[in-house]
């Protein structure tokens, strides 16, 4: 299995990115190929700011690596240090066709909303495409609503094969377990884009402070409550075994507990069980250089496939082979 994964460094993890993709990244690291990259190419359709968008990055690194993406069992790079993706994506835009990336989520929403798409926007499943393929990767970790993504992919490289030859692998997507649903301070699925979000690596104080912000209803202290329409009772089922979540359920019914109680459990059980990792950020705050290294050595291992496949695209194209 070759597993390639991108993520986009356009602001703080939150608990929603973490329970919804990142922890099932971490579990599929050690494969015949696991390859993780920050997608800062990607996000400079919408963040303008270059010290922004460094920062980003550096807290992107930081936050996986804490998290537990182990330098030995998976690649980790930035997107922006492999050039050949961005070379194979003019060799696959020259046969992607208009109307495939016309029919595109990102585009489409956008064109909806009446607001400007930009070329970037337009043909950004065609980078997209460009970083699956050009590792050869098998295996593509999405979420439910990104499968249009892989068979966009599969698309382009079937279109490639039919007008140069069998020369693109094709990749299949691995569906992450959304099982776990992440909702927001405001009930709703937790976002950036809704502004309800919780960072995974706010300090105690701001975590807590977030965690008492979660909109419950007006059912008094002393009423029973319903556990499974609470928010907070939804994350702290992603914390928690099953017979911490039966007790605090049982809590909820009998009455006699506010909802304070409730998201004071929940803070206590999210320190628990991000402790470790807050901990290794800490660690790794303090030796950049360690961190960038990482980076560049992931990007050295990628580069190396990544030159493989070019040089049989370019040939299949026929262009000359790449000067040294």
């Amino acid at each position: 299995m070759k597993v390639l994964s991108g993520i986009q460094p356009t602001g703080r993890f939150h608990w929603g990115n973490y329970f919804g993709a990142i922890r099932q990244y971490i579990a599929l690291q050690g494969q015949e190929q696991s390859f993780y990259f920050i997608a800062d190419l990607h996000a400079l359709t919408t963040v303008r700011d270059p010290a922004v968008l460094r920062q980003n990055v550096t807290d992107a690194a930081l936050d996986l690596l804490a998290l537990g993406l182990e330098p030995s069992k998976a690649t980790l790079f930035r997107q922006s240090d492999v050039p050949e993706v961005t070379e194979l994506t003019w060799l696959l835009m020259t046969i992607t066709q208009m109307h495939l990336l016309e029919k595109c989520h990102a585009f489409k929403d956008k064109k909806a909303k009446g607001i400007a798409a930009d070329a970037g926007l337009f043909t950004y499943p065609v980078l997209m495409a460009a970083d699956i393929l050009i590792y050869d990767s098998t295996t593509v970790p999405v979420g439910a609503d990104q499968i249009q993504h892989v068979e966009v992919t599969r698309d382009l490289a079937q279109r490639f094969n039919s007008t140069y030859g069998e020369t693109l692998h094709l990749p299949e997507a691995y569906v992450l377990d959304d099982s776990a649903k992440v909702p927001g301070t405001d009930r709703e699925k937790m976002s950036k884009s809704y502004g309800n979000i919780i960072p995974i690596f706010d300090t105690p104080k701001k975590l807590r402070k977030t965690i008492m912000s979660i909109q419950t209803d007006s059912t008094p202290m002393e009423s029973p409550k319903d556990p499974d329409s609470c928010a907070v009772y939804q994350l702290f089922k992603l914390f928690s075994t099953s017979d911490q979540q039966v007790a605090l359920a049982d809590r909820y019914r009998a009455g006699g507990m506010g909802y304070g109680e409730a998201k004071e459990t929940l803070h206590l059980a999210a320190m628990n069980h991000f402790g470790e990792a807050f901990e290794r950020r800490t660690r790794l705050e303090t030796t950049p250089s360690e961190v960038e290294d990482i980076l560049k050595q992931g990007a050295q291992r990628a580069r190396a496939k990544a030159v493989e496949v070019l040089e049989r695209v370019r040939s299949a194209c026929g262009l000359s082979a790449r000067p040294v």
